[in-house]
C-alpha cells in the first residue's frame, strides 16, 4: 500500500518559523537506543499510515523543503520513502497528483495530511479496502474545513469546502482509494483545466459524473497543527492521551 503526504505548502498561518511547518515538535518519540527526542508533527501521520499497512510512502514537497528529506531520509523503520517536487504551490490536488507517476493501478493509496493530529492512531484500519472512502471527525468549525455530507447508507453526497453552516459537524482527516481511481481522479481534474484547488471541488465532481465515495465515521478527535491556536490544541490534546512514543530510528 502507498501513501501520499502533501507537505509542499508554505505554512503562513503559523510562521515565521526556522524550518518546515511539518517539522514543527509536538510530543515527543524514542529513537533507536530508547532516548527521548522531540517529535515533529507529521511523524503522527507517519505512524497512523504504517499502522494501516502502508510500506511506501511518498512526500511531496517544495524546493525550499528539502530539510523535511533530511529529516526522515530513505525509510522509516520498514516503510519506504520517496520524495517528489511541487515547483510552486498550486493546491492540494496538483500536490497529490505530483506522486501519481509511483502509483500503480492495482495498488491501495492513502492521504493524509501532515499537520494534524487525530485519534484514534488506527482510525484508518475503518477504511474499507476496496472503495473510496473518507476518515471522518466531528470538530466545532466544521466551516474551517471540508466538510462531509453523508446519505442513510454512508455514501458521501456532498463536500461543503470552507462554507459558513455546512450542516454537518463530520469533516474528512484522510482518505483511501484504489490507485486505478486515483488516476481516474487526476484524469477528471485535467479535463477540468487543472482548476481544482481543493479536493472537496474535485469530489463534487466526481459524484456529479456518477462517481462513488463513503464516509467512515471513525474518527474522534481532530487538530490541524497549522495555526498556533492548534499547536495549543495538540499539546493539550497529547498530554490527555499519553499516546506511546513512537519507536523509529533516530534521525539525528
Amino acid at each position: 500500500m502507498w501513501g501520499i503526504i502533501p507537505a509542499a505548502g508554505n505554512g503562513t498561518r503559523i510562521q515565521p518559523l526556522a524550518f518546515s511547518k511539518e517539522l514543527l515538535p509536538v510530543g515527543s518519540r524514542r529513537d533507536a537506543n530508547g532516548v527521548e527526542r522531540p517529535r515533529a508533527v507529521s511523524e503522527y501521520l507517519v505512524e497512523r499510515m504504517a499502522r494501516a499497512g502502508v510500506s511506501k510512502l511518498c512526500f511531496v514537497i517544495s524546493p525550499a523543503k528539502s530539510d523535511i528529506l533530511g529529516y526522515f531520509g530513505g525509510a522509516i523503520g520498514d516503510v519506504s520513502l520517496a520524495y517528489v517536487v511541487q515547483d510552486s504551490a498550486r493546491g492540494l490536488c496538483d500536490a497529490i497528483f505530483r506522486a501519481l507517476p509511483l502509483i500503480p493501478q492495482d495498488e491501495m493509496v492513502v492521504v493524509g495530511l501532515p499537520d494534524t493530529i487525530w485519534f484514534p492512531s488506527d482510525a484508518l484500519a475503518a477504511l474499507p479496502a476496496d472503495r473510496f472512502s473518507f476518515l471522518l471527525f466531528p470538530v466545532e468549525r466544521p466551516e474551517l474545513f471540508d466538510a462531509v455530507q453523508l446519505d442513510e447508507a454512508g455514501r458521501v453526497t456532498r463536500i461543503v469546502v470552507k462554507q459558513p453552516d455546512p450542516g454537518t459537524q463530520w469533516i474528512w482527516g484522510a482518505f483511501s482509494l484504489p490507485g486505478s481511481m486515483l488516476h481516474a481522479l487526476h484524469a477528471l481534474w485535467r479535463r477540468r483545466g487543472c482548476t481544482d484547488e481543493y479536493v472537496g471541488t474535485l469530489v463534487n465532481a466526481w459524484l456529479d459524473t456518477g462517481g462513488e465515495a463513503f464516509g467512515v465515521r471513525a474518527g474522534q478527535r481532530y487538530v490541524d497543527v497549522g495555526t498556533l491556536h492548534g499547536y495549543r490544541q495538540a499539546v493539550h490534546l497529547l498530554g490527555e492521551d499519553e499516546t506511546p512514543l513512537l519507536k523509529v530510528q533516530d534521525y539525528a
